[in-house]
C-alpha cells in the first residue's frame, strides 16, 4: 500500500474522530469510514505491524460500527452497513493493566450510558501482541442511577476462575483483532466478523 493510500485511510478516521466530538463539522459518509478501516486492516496485515497492550489502556468511546450478515453463496459472513452510534447513548470500552508480571494481562469494561442510567460490564483480559487480539470474557455487571451503584451481580461466567480464563484458547473466547491503534483512536474487528472504531474518551 502506497503512502498516499495510508494518508488518506488516516485522514478520513481521523475527520471522524474530529467531527464525532464536535458536532459543527462534516462526518464521512459510513461507506468512506468502511473502506477507511478495510484499508488500516489491509495495510497492519501487509507489513505485519504489532500493537502493545499498553497502548490500549484508557477510556475509548465507541462511535461507529458494521454488522455482519450471512453471504448466501459461500456460507460465510459479510459486512453489513456502518453507522455512526448516535450521540444519545454513550457506549466506552476501557483496558486496564493488572499488577501482575505478565503485562499481557489485564481488565476490561464496557459500559453503556443513556442519561442517569450506566450499565456496566468488567471482566479479565488477555492480549496477543504478535497477533494484536484481545480477548476477554464479562463476569461481574453493575447498573448505576445517578451516579451511585443501585444492582450489582457476578455473571456467571463460561470460562470459571480467573486462571481457567488465561488457559483457554482465543478460538473459545470473545475477542478483538486490533489493526488501528494510535494517540486518538483504535480500530479493531470482532469475532463475529463487524468492525468498530473507538475514539479517546480521556484525551487532554
Amino acid at each position: 500500500m502506497t503512502s498516499n493510500n495510508r494518508h488518506n485511510f488516516l485522514s478520513i478516521l481521523t475527520q471522524v474522530a474530529a467531527a464525532y466530538r464536535d458536532q459543527k463539522n462534516q462526518l464521512p459518509t459510513t461507506e468512506e469510514v468502511v473502506n477507511a478501516l478495510l484499508a488500516a486492516e489491509t495495510i497492519t496485515k501487509q507489513e505485519r505491524l504489532n500493537y502493545n497492550f499498553e497502548f490500549l489502556v484508557g477510556k475509548w468511546r465507541l462511535c461507529f460500527a458494521t454488522g455482519t450478515k450471512k453471504a448466501r453463496e459461500r456460507g460465510g459472513i459479510i459486512l453489513g452497513k456502518g453507522w455512526y452510534v448516535p450521540k444519545l447513548a454513550t457506549i466506552y470500552i476501557s483496558f486496564n493493566t493488572t499488577p501482575e508480571e505478565d503485562l499481557n494481562r489485564g481488565e476490561i469494561a464496557n459500559q453503556v450510558q443513556l442519561g442517569s442510567i450506566l450499565l456496566k460490564l468488567t471482566g479479565p483480559a488477555k492480549y496477543l501482541g504478535k497477533k494484536n487480539i484481545l480477548a476477554f470474557d464479562f463476569t461481574q455487571m453493575f447498573l448505576s442511577l445517578f451516579g451511585r451503584i443501585i444492582y450489582r451481580q457476578q455473571i456467571r461466567s463460561s470460562q470459571g476462575q480467573p486462571e481457567e480464563f488465561y488457559n483457554q484458547p482465543i478460538a473459545k473466547l470473545p475477542f478483538f483483532s486490533f489493526f488501528l491503534v494510535n494517540a486518538d483512536l483504535i480500530a479493531a474487528r470482532g469475532r463475529g466478523g463487524g468492525l468498530a472504531l473507538w475514539i479517546r474518551e480521556d484525551i487532554s
